[in-house]
């Protein structure tokens, strides 16, 4: 799909971070965009900045709830009739912890939005856009934290987006074996470190799923920026419209793999693979930070 011109695009987490920077790259270059989102707010912000920039319109969606998704599907399929670019990219992430001093709502709530999220998106979209014969892409964000090598403290987060990669490599192979018009990508955001939503996504954690335990305030980038230079630390961050246009063209040019610097992936999985061919723990325990 060289041409988004009058193409339908679908971008669940698409009012803030990464998915606001989709939208706005994607109404660029021609494409008619449906936002779901679950902050209402956020939502009629950006529907509001990007009113006359292209058409625009969304849906408060909860991607953890199945019913939620299948509404998007509707909203869009009932106004266009066609998707042609499914972008499955809200995501959520729990405080840093050793395994067992996470809780089950941490792996309730993550697992929830990033791997059911992706699920639900597939499952109410893909058949449809099967159906309809024309061409498109389903493109699945995932993290180097976790797609690659996973964050020892991060494993409720790691752990999902793993699943989101080989959830991605199993649907772009079916695709292919169907004989369907539909390829499939993962998109991995890089670059850099990513000044997004993710660092304060408990700020839409349902009441239901509340961690059991209590935990210290989760630091913002803000945080993180004053700790660095306190430290003598210069932090490299990626522009998220850059980033966003790289994505695309990723679509452009057929990639399963979507990611800058993508040879730094491929050192580490090597290593990895070397580590695992030993029969030893893959992560390289001298890298390993302390809590």
């Amino acid at each position: 799909m060289q041409d988004f011109s009058n193409k339908v695009a679908v971008v669940t987490g698409g009012a803030s971070g990464i998915g606001k920077s989709l939208v706005k790259e994607l109404l660029t270059a021609g494409a008619r965009v449906v936002i779901g989102d679950v902050e209402q707010e956020a939502l009629d912000k950006v529907l509001d900045e990007f009113s006359g920039k292209g058409e625009v319109s969304g849906l408060v969606t909860d991607v953890s709830d199945l019913a939620s998704v299948k509404s998007l599907a509707d909203f869009v399929y009932e106004k266009y009739g066609v998707c042609h670019l499914l972008f499955n990219n809200a995501g959520v992430a729990a405080p840093s912890a050793n395994v067992w001093e996470t809780t089950p709502n941490d792996w309730l709530w993550v697992h929830s939005v990033n791997v059911m999220g992706v699920v639900y998106g597939i499952q109410t979209f893909v058949p449809r856009m099967i159906d309809g014969g024309e061409e498109g892409f389903i493109i699945n964000t995932s993290s180097g934290d976790g797609g690659v090598s996973p964050l020892p403290y991060q494993s409720v987060y790691a752990s999902s987006k793993a699943a989101v990669s080989c959830i991605t490599e199993c649907l772009s192979a079916q695709l292919q074996s169907t004989g369907t018009n539909l390829g499939a990508a993962i998109f991995y955001p890089s670059g850099g470190l990513l000044d997004t939503g993710i660092w304060t996504t408990h700020r839409n954690r349902p009441s239901d799923l509340a961690r059991e335990k209590p935990t210290d305030p989760v630091p913002t980038v803000a945080d993180f920026k004053v700790a660095a230079e306190a430290a003598g630390m210069t932090l490299e961050f990626q522009d998220l419209d850059e980033l966003a246009r790289f994505c695309l063209d990723g679509i452009r040019e057929k990639r399963f793999i979507i990611m800058i610097d993508v040879e730094d992936a491929e050192k580490t999985l090597s290593e990895r693979a070397s580590r695992i061919g030993r029969t030893e723990l893959p992560i390289d325990q001298a890298e390993i930070p302390m809590l």
